[in-house]
């Protein structure tokens, strides 16, 4: 069994919410109508195999898993099967009907007592049956009635010999679907074909799904989930997204590599994939074949806004289609010619920590334009707290740390606008420096890392206050937590054990950003004495326990040194360079930050208590921040080069 086995990651169901409100409220309505079993289910394997299952109410994981044996003809004695964050045994009664699953093997060899699932007489007949049909979309408990339409008209065109069409750009697998008329009408990214996953057809393989993808915090086989997510998230169509769902999809067009999923049972047939399925829309060229002076400032101001809630760290001219309208069908884009903008390709928005977006619109002068009233309305009625929770029930696989980041920007965007700031004053405090071959932290990332220092503060004082049974609880609580983490060594967390096992008022490894390497060994040298000052907690730390807390040490110190020579004074991100100056220097593309990218501030690591209070400490250092960006000196970035496309 290779050691680089992925561990269980997250798949997730998709929904659609067409020209809808900002109070649109879900529909309860079932749509187990005329279905054979109690819940369907569509299964994917971390090569890209998918499988759709009727469930009975008696079901559970091994029956599931027993399936997939006899369909896939591979062993699933080493695999888990997750559910989001959940990792799925015998109850499957949290799971919503027309759910995505994934089976992925598991890190450690399998125990003695795990249980061989060998077919046995009653699941003969299972092989091969899967009921779906060749479109079948996955959750929408909203209206998604454009593109139910968009998904008859294609299925009429394949029933009549209308192939799909592959798309020979980008670095992923993408095909237009058309209708009976041979118009395309949608355009499906099966996410086995993304970059580096198994069955790319485009040579950029090498991973399972699940594992860091184009961005570290991106995970391979999650960016059509983020697709969804962002038509999910754009209320009353503002920004322009098209209507997208995941569907489970079935065609013999689709691409598989050797050994891919394809090569199970012989099966040289169809192939069921899982994918994004967006409804393609016409247009003339994208913003890099124009000139940006055209451009509608709303235009470019609602895809900004949309852009900042969801982290876009992907925004490039590439990404936005551009249709003439109301041009008297003038061919030409002169003086008169009405633009409007269509974004797409979200696939790398809400990321699972802060990462550097790539924001085009930066640039263009439009971004320097105050808001309107009707923007200002719009941004002002946005509760990232909903939109959360509604990510939560209708793209339940989509992990919490992609929603934090969510609330952050979306909280962050929310301030900025009621202080006054414009387009490029937000997307400039959101964007990294880039110095002498090193990234440094935005000047959000630095007001979060500050809220994060004065929350290791709170809660060491939180500690420091709490009786001997409420720290026991505490140190339970936090060893269980290293346990867990051991589980997913695709992003370890940093244990928060090592915050605060000293039990006095040390300061996180993140906290470390003013201090010299002399002051970090004084600083170590005191702990260690603290900690012989303390019999109870000595044992603490020399315990089994510790050892296994140390092996989660080296993380975060390669994290913490990343800090050295860093301040969180002012507003600016301040770096000596070799002569002892500070200096300010160039952001970079998201081509030359690709798989480079190091993330300062990972929200995801807070337990909830944290979390929450670094809600609070966020809000209240806001209002500095922007007074600083308004008092300094005036002066864009520039970002060298284009982003990934795919």
């Amino acid at each position: 069994m290779s050691p680089n086995l992925d561990s269980p990651v997250q798949t997730q169901m998709a929904v659609s919410a067409l020209n809808r409100p900002i109070t649109t409220t879900p529909n309860p309505k079932s749509r187990t109508e005329g279905r054979l079993g109690w819940k369907r289910v569509f299964v994917q394997t971390d090569t890209g195999c998918v499988l759709g299952i009727e469930l009975d109410r008696g079901d559970n994981a091994h029956t599931v898993k027993r399936k997939l044996q006899l369909a896939f003809n591979l062993p699933t004695e080493e695999t888990s099967l997750s559910y989001g964050d959940k990792i799925l045994k015998n109850d499957l009664t949290s799971i919503r009907n027309d759910s995505a699953l994934l089976l992925t093997r598991n890190l450690m060899h399998r125990s003695s007592s795990t249980p061989c699932l060998s077919p046995t007489g009653r699941d003969l007949g299972f092989r091969d049956k899967d009921r779906s049909g060749p479109i079948e979309i996955l959750g929408c408990s909203f209206d998604c009635d454009r593109m139910k339409q968009v998904i008859k008209d294609v299925v009429k065109a394949i029933k009549i010999g209308v192939d799909p069409i592959p798309v020979r750009s980008g670095m992923g697998g993408a095909y237009y679907f058309q209708n009976t008329v041979g118009e395309s009408v949608a355009i499906a990214k099966p996410t086995d074909e993304e970059p580096f996953a198994p069955n790319n057809p485009k040579g950029f393989v090498g991973k399972t799904l699940g594992q860091p993808g184009l961005k570290r915090s991106v995970r391979v086989g999650e960016t059509g989930y983020r697709e969804v997510a962002a038509y999910l998230l754009d209320y009353e169509h503002f920004a322009n997204v098209p209507p997208t769902v995941l569907v489970k999809i079935t065609h013999s067009v689709f691409h598989v590599n050797e050994g891919g999923n394809g090569d199970y049972g012989g099966n040289k047939g169809p192939i069921s994939k899982i994918a994004s399925f967006q409804q393609f829309i016409q247009h003339d060229f994208d913003a890099s074949d124009y000139g940006t002076s055209g451009f509608p400032v709303t235009a470019v101001h609602r895809i900004g806004i949309l852009d900042i809630r969801i982290f876009n760290t992907d925004r490039h001219a590439g990404n936005l289609l551009v249709r003439k309208v109301n041009n008297n069908n003038n061919s030409g884009t002169g003086f008169g010619t009405q633009l409007e903008l269509v974004p797409i390709d979200h696939g790398l928005c809400l990321p699972e920590s802060l990462e550097d977006p790539y924001f085009e619109w930066i640039h263009w002068p439009q971004s320097s334009i105050p808001f309107s009233e009707e923007e200002i309305k719009y941004v002002e009625k946005l509760d990232p707290f909903r939109d959360a929770e509604m990510l939560r029930m209708e793209l339940p696989m989509i992990r919490e740390a992609c929603t934090r980041v969510l609330i952050v920007s979306t909280v962050f965007l929310k301030k900025a606008v009621g202080f006054g700031l414009n387009l490029m004053e937000i997307g400039e405090m959101m964007s990294r420096e880039f110095t002498g071959g090193d990234e440094e932290p935005s000047e959000l990332e630095m007001i979060c890392l500050e809220a994060i220092e004065k929350v290791n503060d709170e809660m060491a004082n939180l500690l420091e206050d709490s009786g001997e049974d409420e720290v026991n609880f505490i140190k339970e609580e936090l060893k269980e937590e290293v346990f867990e983490m051991e589980e997913d060594p695709v992003t370890p967390k940093s244990p928060r054990i090592v915050q605060f096992c000293n039990f006095s008022k040390s300061r996180n490894p993140l906290s470390k950003l003013d201090e010299s390497p002399e002051e970090e060994e004084e600083s170590e040298e005191e702990i260690d004495n603290n900690n012989n000052n303390n019999n109870s907690e000595a044992k603490f730390e020399k315990s089994a326990f510790s050892g296994l807390v140390n092996k989660w040490v080296p993380s975060i110190t390669k994290l913490s040194s990343s800090f050295k020579g860093f301040t969180l004074k002012g507003k600016d991100v301040i770096k000596p360079n070799n002569s002892g100056s500070s200096t300010l220097g160039n952001s970079r593309s998201a081509n030359e930050q690709m798989q480079t990218s190091a993330s300062f501030v990972k929200l995801g690591d807070l337990s909830a208590k944290e979390w929450e209070i670094f809600l609070g400490k966020f809000e209240e250092l806001l209002p500095e921040a922007f007074e600083g960006r308004k008092s300094g000196p005036a002066c864009q970035k520039q970002r060298l080069g284009t982003s990934c496309q795919f």
